[in-house]
């Protein structure tokens, strides 16, 4: 495959393939190159698209960027329903988050506050009025804040309709991993070790290096792997993108009917849980949230805690039959925001480091990086802010 691509993408799960989907869409010739698309976070992920319950009060870049990728949501959504002829099981009948203890209510109290404020729809209820919306919620619930602008969506079936629709719209799709990138100064990256920091011998990257020695050319390489962002050989030192492997277990539980209608959330024992529903009936329950580097084993106790915590929101969950298992591994950065953009070294950009909203972000990341969002939005998530050299 001596082809040449405007934009060779490197790591097919929701963020890699959303951008190359988008840039299909526009005529570019764009690959994608991964052995297993949509098989990492993407494929554990809950597919939640909940910008103000996710973020705390001091993260408002992130808020900023969250509340911008869900207003492109629904467009997004529809022209990719319409692209590959699949559903992706979209809702949009927002999220409850519910309290138990005093402690909850006045937290919740301070996120109602802060999402008026941000003149974003939220009601805050008693724990009645929550239990005659969910029926199936704990009689310990003590009050509620429903967010009735959160979605939600199926990131598996995201995942398969972007492979269709990045196959309908023309672009080309390589299973097969990257041994490094390829550049101008001669030597294939992925052969020596990364640069002497200077960043001068690097040139300018033309390609990447397959694992069977295939070269395969392109005016711009995206580096979009997810938590693997930083093993790419061959870059200089400054230019490895700061990420780490998050660890988060989900559960999928099956029910012959829905038990709820509404994403369902709370703190439980000092940790986060959530459950989110699917049109068949399926619960997803999740996550746990663990430095562990890139262990991907499923753990009892880590189970355990899930259902534990679930149970305490929804005691019906135990009664479910147990229907999948899976950990991934988030793509974590050191200032909880995500690497979009241009790198230091000419021909490489990035789109990774999304953490816990990979799904949520994926329509803004697109547009990113084809450069059709705003430039403050952009500038927060430039990668640059971790390559100016010091």
């Amino acid at each position: 495959m001596s082809h040449h691509f405007d934009l060779l993408v490197i790591g097919g799960g929701v963020i890699g393939l959303s951008v190359a989907w988008r840039a299909a869409r526009r005529g570019l010739r764009t690959a994608v190159v991964d052995p297993a698309p949509g098989s990492g976070a993407s494929h554990a992920a809950a597919g939640m698209l909940a910008p103000v319950s996710e973020v705390t009060y001091t993260e408002e870049p992130l808020l900023r960027l969250g509340l911008a990728s869900l207003d492109r949501w629904p467009a997004f959504a529809a022209e990719l329903g319409a692209d590959s002829g699949l559903d992706l099981d979209y809702r949009t009948d927002g999220t409850l988050d519910v309290a138990f203890g005093a402690d909850d209510l006045a937290a919740l109290d301070e996120l109602a506050a802060f999402t008026e404020k941000l003149g974003l729809p939220a009601e805050r209820l008693t724990g009645r009025e929550c239990r005659r919306l969910e029926p199936m919620l704990a009689p310990s619930v003590r009050g509620g804040l429903l967010a009735g602008g959160d979605a939600w969506v199926d990131p598996r079936r995201v995942t398969g309709a972007l492979l269709a629709a990045l196959a309908r719209t023309g672009g080309a799709l390589v299973r097969s991993r990257v041994a490094g990138v390829e550049t101008t100064a001669g030597t294939t990256a992925g052969t020596e070790t990364a640069g002497t920091g200077t960043g001068t011998g690097t040139g300018t990257v033309t390609g990447v290096r397959l694992a069977t020695g295939e070269i395969i050319g392109a005016s711009r390489v995206l580096l979009a792997a997810g938590a693997w962002s930083g093993a790419l050989e061959g870059l200089p030192a400054e230019a490895v993108p700061p990420v780490r492997p998050v660890k988060g277990q989900i559960m999928r539980l099956r029910s012959p009917s829905r038990i709820l209608q509404r994403c369902v959330r709370g703190v439980v024992h000092g940790s986060s849980v959530y459950l989110v529903p699917r049109g068949d009936g399926e619960v997803v329950v999740g996550a746990t949230q663990e430095e562990m580097g890139f262990d991907t084993r499923v753990t009892a106790g880590g189970m355990w805690e899930l259902l534990r915590d679930a149970r305490e929101l929804v005691p019906g969950v135990t009664e479910l039959e147990l229907g999948d298992v899976v950990a991934g591994l988030r793509p974590g950065t050191p200032d909880n925001l995500p690497l979009v953009g241009p790198t230091i070294v000419p021909g490489l950009s990035l789109a990774t480091g999304h953490h816990r909203g990979g799904v949520l972000l994926a329509p803004l990341t697109a547009d990113l990086c084809l450069g059709d969002a705003d430039g403050e939005l952009s500038a927060s998530c430039s990668p640059l802010r971790f390559q100016e050299r010091r």
